[in-house]
Order: structure tokens, then sequence, then C-alpha cells
């Protein structure tokens, strides 16, 4: 088995819709966007994106296909995220089952209203109440722990 961790060049960005079908069906925009994989013999396997908002950077897409789930590659993914992107501080959105991975990758649970506004909009569907949506607002300061 080759594995290979690393960012996605731009013509590689398809790579990720077609895991992203089985998540959300999320599209990317270059534009704003860095994509971060984790390739099993050739394959995209997993994936972490952050995404630049007018007012900071979000993490999200941390997805692994159910195929190769169970070998740590998300934790690989988001962990070559926060070697990249980590000099900023990033926002998530946790479901709440997740809160545990997170907390170890050096991400803290934040009240909804400390989400910079470009981020915080995006759940604008939870009304104020985003543990009724299985979300917790987290974020990671800069150089947070590894």
């Amino acid at each position: 088995m080759k594995k290979e961790v690393r960012e996605l060049r731009r013509e590689e960005f398809p790579l990720a819709e077609k895991v992203w079908t089985h998540y959300r069906d999320q599209k990317t925009d270059p534009a704003r966007e860095r994509i971060f994989g984790v390739f099993i013999d050739g394959n995209l396997a997993a994936t972490a994106r952050c995404t630049r908002h007018p007012d900071g950077l979000e993490m999200d897409c941390v997805f692994t296909l159910d195929e190769y789930r169970g070998g740590g590659y998300a934790r690989e993914a988001v962990q070559k995220l926060l070697d990249e992107c980590g000099s900023e501080t990033i926002y998530i959105h946790s479901t709440l089952p997740l809160i545990g991975f997170y907390e170890r990758l050096g991400f803290k649970p934040i009240p909804e209203a400390r989400l910079p506004t470009s981020i915080k909009d995006r759940f604008l569907f939870c009304f104020g109440e985003m543990a009724g949506c299985n979300v917790c607002p987290m974020m990671r300061s800069p150089g947070g722990a590894k």
C-alpha cells in the first residue's frame, strides 16, 4: 500500500467533489479553498478543506470514504491542513459526537456568538441553536495542540 498525505492541486479538486458525493455533495471553490487529502494507492481516501471567508478560516469536509475508514486517514488529512493553515485561527462546526476528536487536535468549543459572522451565517438555519442541529462551534488558535 502506498500512502501520500498532501494538498490537492487545483486540477485535482474534482477528485474531492467525487468523494464528497458521499458527504452532503459539497462543491469546491478554488478561489477561496485549500483541500488536503490522503491518497491510498493513488486514490483519494480522505479530505479536509480550509476555506477563507471574509473574516476568518473555516475547516470542513473532513471525510473518509467508507472503504478506508478506521485507518486514521481523517486525522492525517486534518493534521496536514493544520500544519499548512494553522498559523491563523481556524473555526469549525463539529458534529456533537466528534467534539473529542477535534479537541485532541487543539480545537476548543466556543459559544456561537464568537464565530466570525461569515462563518456563523453558514448555519443560520439553526436559528441560534446549533446543538439542536447536532453541531458545536469550535476554534483552534494559531499553533494549537498537535
